[in-house]
């Protein structure tokens, strides 16, 4: 067994500590924390990512990031709440580090939720997107390096690397429930600026349908360890060329029509969340 499977292992043992009596998950969700989740689920411990004994390459504030233990109906659950990100400094091994914890968790299935702009013009904000293939644009993956072939592959077969299983399900789920179904490629940057007209253009001619700078590594990490994967976006922003061209809103009104738009797309996937969640 290799020094970076020891890391996994650590931490992963170190999360199962919290675990309820007879908590076996086998789902997880990833969100960040402006995502808001239906009251449904239930909430049991708190694990601070500061208190693992992994070295991430700079410091985890206290407080900031967790994985949570809950029950979503008979559903045992863990909720990785405000991941880390890229731009945030942290590296795409930290990124992974997490991921691979889960799986040693005994998590099998990963839904992640993430706030998006939409290239596409028949998308609206305040509207959510099914995300089912990606294009990776962040310059790097969380794969780089040594591979340990007691985590996966070297080269991991990314053809269906967002579940056609768990998309047609949670499809199924909106179609029952009259809700639009809107099916994404969805690329990953690096962020944090925002995506200037040319590059929105662009993105859009190579096949892209949203933009976001969370799921990519999550995903890359998830398939090379054999999870399934699936994504939704909470789209919050208009990224049309021609119609970004043609905004005249300042920083502050655009931050005000983002956080409604987050609103309304959080409010209308909650709706039907849990049932996702308990389909997959």
């Amino acid at each position: 067994m290799g020094e970076q499977k020891d890391k996994i292992l650590e931490s992963a043992d170190y999360i199962k500590s919290f675990f309820p009596k007879n908590f076996k998950p086998e789902t997880a969700l990833i969100l960040d924390g402006d995502i808001n989740l239906p009251s449904k689920i239930k909430y049991n411990n708190v694990i601070d990512l500061a208190e693992l004994s992994y070295n991430f390459s700079k410091p985890v504030e206290a407080g900031n990031y967790f994985i949570m233990t809950a029950k979503c109906g008979k559903q045992d659950l863990l909720i990785y709440k405000n991941r880390l990100h890229y731009y945030d400094g942290f590296s795409m091994q930290d990124i992974g580090h997490i991921i691979y914890a889960l799986k040693f968790c005994g998590v099998k299935k990963i839904l992640s939720l993430d706030e998006v702009g939409h290239l596409n013009p028949r998308f609206e904000t305040g509207d959510f997107t099914l995300v089912y293939d990606h294009i990776n644009l962040m310059g790097d993956n969380p794969l780089i390096g040594p591979n340990d072939g007691d985590i996966g592959v070297r080269f991991p077969d990314m053809s269906d690397a967002y579940s056609s299983k768990l998309l047609n399900r949670s499809s199924k789920v909106l179609i029952d429930n009259k809700i639009k179904v809107n099916e994404s490629v969805y690329i990953g940057l690096i962020g944090p600026a925002s995506e200037t007209d040319a590059e929105a253009r662009f993105y859009r001619e190579i096949g892209a349908d949203v933009v976001g700078y969370s799921l990519v590594p999550e995903n890359i990490a998830a398939v090379h360890s054999g999870m399934r994967f699936a994504g939704i976006g909470l789209i919050t922003r208009n990224l049309v060329a021609d119609v970004m061209m043609e905004d005249k809103r300042n920083d502050d009104e655009m931050e005000k029509d983002r956080k409604k738009a987050l609103k309304k797309s959080n409010e209308f996937l909650n709706d039907v969340l849990e049932e996702i969640i308990n389909k997959l």
